[in-house]
């Protein structure tokens, strides 16, 4: 939950009567999260730009490479999603899959993440989570585990 400043805090220890036990809360949970970072087994290994810009990217697709009409279908761990490219420099598409997406839906592709602030923009990798926009909400999925191009053949559009 965020609060005044926009520092986060938990929503138990808040009181807004008390300033005092804001920034006290807010500490806390500062600290907390802290430890729970640098404790994690799991510390992401790409989280510097040099070992990002050093990954190996043929594992996936950028938007922008395809054609107007091409399929792309992408396993994650728990949802197959199909994307129809609409405009490819733009990585806008329709997408059908998921919880969120039971048919085609007008979206734009953001690009694919490891959950933290770099983002191969506008593509879909295995690995990595892909990050879709569209006019009610983001959506994340969990981790790509295949990524397949369908190109479009002449004359059929879906």
């Amino acid at each position: 939950m965020e609060g005044e400043r926009g520092q986060f805090h938990a929503a138990a220890c808040w009181r807004p009567d008390s300033l005092m036990d804001y920034y006290s809360c807010t500490r806390t949970a500062r600290e907390s999260m802290q430890s729970t970072i640098s404790k994690s087994p799991s510390a992401l290994p790409a989280a510097t730009l040099d070992r990002w810009t050093a990954l190996d990217w043929s594992n996936g697709v950028l938007l922008p490479q395809l054609t107007t009409h091409d399929r792309v279908l992408v396993r994650t761990r728990n949802s197959t999603y199909e994307l129809i490219v609409t405009v490819p420099h733009t990585a806008s598409v329709l997408v059908r899959g998921g919880t969120f997406f039971p048919s085609f839906t007008p979206a734009q592709l953001a690009g694919s993440s490891l959950g933290g602030g770099f983002l191969k923009l506008h593509g879909v990798y295995a690995g990595f989570q892909m990050e879709l926009i569209t006019e009610e909400l983001p959506i994340i999925t969990t981790r790509v585990r295949s990524v397949s191009v369908l190109p479009a053949q002449a004359g059929t559009v879906m």
